[in-house]
C-alpha cells in the first residue's frame, strides 16, 4: 500500500520560506518519479513540480524560482523547500506519485496533505 506523508506546513508572512517533507513507503520510491501539488482554498489541484528517478526537475510557471524540489533516496523522502512565499501560496500541499503536469490528472491521493498559511 502507498503511503505518503507530508508534514512541515505552517503560518507564514509574506517572503517568508518554508520546507515541506513527505516520508514514502509501500512502493519503490527509488524508481518512481515524484511531484508536489496543492490545492488552493475553494480551488482545484494545481501541478507545482516534478522529480525524476534519476534527478530531473521541472516546475509549474507559478512557482519557478522560488520552490526547489528535492529528494532523498536512502531515506524514501521527498521535500519542497519554498521561498520567498506569496499569498496566493496558501493552500494544502500534497506529494504525490508523478502522473501529469496539470491537477486534474490526481485523484484519490493517499496523503493528507500539509497546510501552508501565508499571511500577513
Amino acid at each position: 500500500e502507498v503511503q505518503l506523508e507530508e508534514s512541515g506546513g505552517g503560518l507564514v508572512q509574506p517572503g517568508g520560506s518554508l520546507r515541506l517533507s513527505c516520508a514514502a513507503s509501500g512502493f519503490n520510491f527509488g524508481s518512481t518519479d515524484m511531484a508536489w501539488v496543492r490545492r488552493p482554498p475553494g480551488k482545484g489541484l494545481e501541478w507545482l513540480s516534478v522529480i525524476t528517478s534519476t534527478g530531473f526537475t521541472e516546475y509549474g510557471h507559478s512557482v519557478r524560482g522560488r520552490f526547489t524540489i528535492s529528494r532523498d533516496t536512502a531515506r524514501n523522502m521527498l521535500y519542497l523547500q519554498m521561498n520567498n512565499l506569496k499569498l496566493e501560496d496558501t493552500g494544502v500541499y500534497f506529494c504525490v506519485e508523478y502522473r501529469g503536469v496539470t491537477g486534474s490528472q490526481y485523484h484519490n491521493l493517499p496523503g493528507q496533505g500539509t497546510l501552508v498559511t501565508v499571511s500577513s
